[in-house]
């Protein structure tokens, strides 16, 4: 047989099982999901496989197609594996993803995308219904009418029906981003029509109504929060660490995978070096504080670097795929940084400096409660820009997850910075004096123009207060300019203001110098004395994490020179750079 093709961007299943893609088997959650919970609620970031999932179970529980269950499922878990509900449901599934959010042309894109999938329904399920359902459900006229209609029919009929929601925040996000809170709450509270649509949902899903089960999926608990005071019929999975590895992908299935595609290619890469390329960007994120060392890949990341590394046996110039950072663009507007700099920014700042940061994970929040610390984070967290590290004083220790999110983190402080009018760089030239520092070893123009951009740019300098504060400002424009895939020095827990500027040597072979950066920070009034016991603290430091394994391991051939910093409040007093 061919070799399987890569289903990178896929989510039918029924192609993948039929056309020699290749599958990575989360069958075995089936039964999982329905021995937990009728009303199943899981939140998971965008790109990571949701989909898929929810056409899987589309295709195990439809009465219509239980025929077809050897064909497509008798290889996997579930094959020999059945339950008890295997094909006993008529399915009725939505994906808000396709709803315009445009205010003017929301309702009938709702609607139209609601009609749609009521024809679909009953094209596929008429006979099980009275003659005329088909005709009858066509005349009503709105999505609520023809849910209650349907409904009614069904309960008298004692049909059973699954009911999917994929997306099911993905206009009212948008709305909420782009819109704001009025427009939001037009949709989500009081009258709104899709709090009613839901208020029919739940109708239908209680008592002996014929809705016996639903699975829905979003990034956040916002909406469901605000369109159901709660959604007291369902059942939150998000945390539970039973389905922690229910979507991504597991490392063992990464290797699994890559060692498969090496015995049919023949790649002459190993699949440890394979998975050492792939893990700082891909891995490390955990959704249950029972898994912590159970890490999941993000499924859409892998199978975007397969199916490029398997086109020329090697990496792609861009290890993050654009449609990624596309899909961070649209959530930017949700993290919600004031022009004051306020609590939420500092969030950011903290992330970016310390790598981490604490928070109660919170379940359900309404959207007027979005800037509150706790929800702030948690809703990183459920966006997939922060994952569980473990616990602090009783917290949630949370922790930036890989290099992907890391650049997107850097845009947000970025783009903070700019809102509040403080401080903005110019990235072409920085850029450019970032090459010149790598290929040359002209290192000292970058510092010198951080250090001249604040004392320009005045806004910035009330700011100042701490090397925390000067190493955010570096750390996140170094950050973006990606010839240096930058270190702070929390990846070592050598607990000091450094950070480790490792030469991106698996696109730009041609690097010739890589630096530790040491940041000190005096206060405007510090002494020449203050200043010289800074420099050489600095110093010891920096010898120290030049000897970590991790540098020795990354910096190759190029030659590595320390960086010490020193900062007399915006001042730059020391700037100087030894061999290491």
């Amino acid at each position: 047989m061919a070799t399987k093709q890569i289903p990178y961007g896929m989510t039918d299943f029924k192609t993948i099982r039929t056309a020699n893609y290749y599958y990575v088997d989360k069958t075995r959650y089936i039964a999982e999901v329905e021995r937990s919970a009728r009303f199943f609620f899981l939140i998971r970031p965008r790109r990571f496989g949701k989909s898929l999932f929810l056409n899987v179970m589309r295709w195990y529980y439809d009465i219509n197609r239980k025929d077809r269950f050897e064909e497509l499922f008798g290889d996997l878990y579930i094959g020999s594996h059945p339950t008890p509900e295997r094909g006993q449901y008529l399915v009725l599934d939505f994906n808000f993803a396709g709803v315009n959010p445009d205010p003017e042309q929301l309702l009938k894109s709702f609607n139209d995308h609601c009609a749609t999938r009521f024809r679909e329904f009953a094209y596929f399920y008429e006979r099980f219904f009275n003659p005329g359902f088909r005709e009858e459900l066509e005349s009503r006229e709105n999505a609520d009418e023809k849910l209650n209609y349907m409904i009614g029919e069904a309960k008298r009929l004692s049909l059973s029906i699954y009911l999917f929601i994929d997306e099911y925040d993905n206009f009212t996000n948008a709305i909420l981003a782009n819109m704001g809170e009025t427009h939001y709450k037009a949709l989500t509270h009081g009258t709104g029509f899709f709090r009613y649509f839901f208020n029919k949902l739940k109708e239908g899903a209680t008592g002996d109504g014929p809705i016996k089960r639903m699975l829905i999926t979003g990034v956040s608990p916002v909406t469901m929060d605000d369109v159901t005071s709660g959604f007291n019929i369902g059942a939150n999975m998000t945390t539970d660490s039973h389905f922690n590895g229910i979507i991504g992908f597991s490392e063992a299935e990464v290797r699994e995978m890559l060692a498969y595609y090496k015995k049919e290619t023949g790649f002459e890469d190993s699949v440890d070096d394979l998975i050492r390329i792939m893990k700082p960007w891909y891995d490390n994120y955990c959704f249950s504080k029972e898994c912590l060392d159970e890490p999941m890949y993000n499924s859409d990341m892998v199978l975007y670097f397969l199916s490029k590394y398997l086109g020329r046996y090697a990496p792609p110039e861009n290890m993050i795929d654009n449609n990624i950072r596309t899909d961070y663009n649209k959530l930017r507007h949700l993290i919600r940084l004031d022009k004051r700099f306020g609590s939420n920014a500092s969030i950011i700042n903290e992330i970016v400096n310390n790598g981490e940061t604490t928070a109660v994970i919170k379940d359900a929040f309404p959207a007027e409660d979005l800037t509150k610390p706790d929800n702030f984070k948690s809703l990183l967290y459920y966006f997939g820009l922060l994952s569980m590290k473990g616990v602090s004083r009783g917290r949630t220790l949370l922790g930036v997850p890989n290099l992907t999110v890391r650049e997107q983190i850097y845009t947000y402080l970025v783009e903070a910075y700019g809102r509040a009018g403080w401080f903005e760089l110019e990235m072409d030239y920085l850029g450019q004096l970032v090459a010149n520092m790598a290929y040359d070893g002209d290192w000292k123009p970058v510092f010198e123009y951080f250090s001249s951009e604040l004392e320009r740019q005045s806004a910035i300098r009330e700011f100042i207060e701490g090397e925390a504060h000067v190493k955010g400002f570096l750390l996140a424009y170094l950050g973006l300019a990606r010839t240096y895939i930058i270190y702070p020095e929390y990846e070592a827990n050598k607990g000091y203001a450094d950070f480790y500027m490792m030469p991106d040597l698996l696109h730009q072979p041609e690097i010739a110098y890589s630096y530790i950066v040491g940041v000190k920070y005096a206060r405007r009034d510090a002494t020449g004395a203050d200043i010289d016991a800074l420099k050489a603290e600095a110093t010891i430091q920096l010898q120290r994490y030049a000897a970590d394994p991790k540098v020795h391991e990354t910096k190759g051939q190029t030659e590595l020179r320390l960086v010490t910093l020193v900062f007399k409040g915006w001042e730059l007093a020391v700037c100087e750079a030894t061999l290491a």
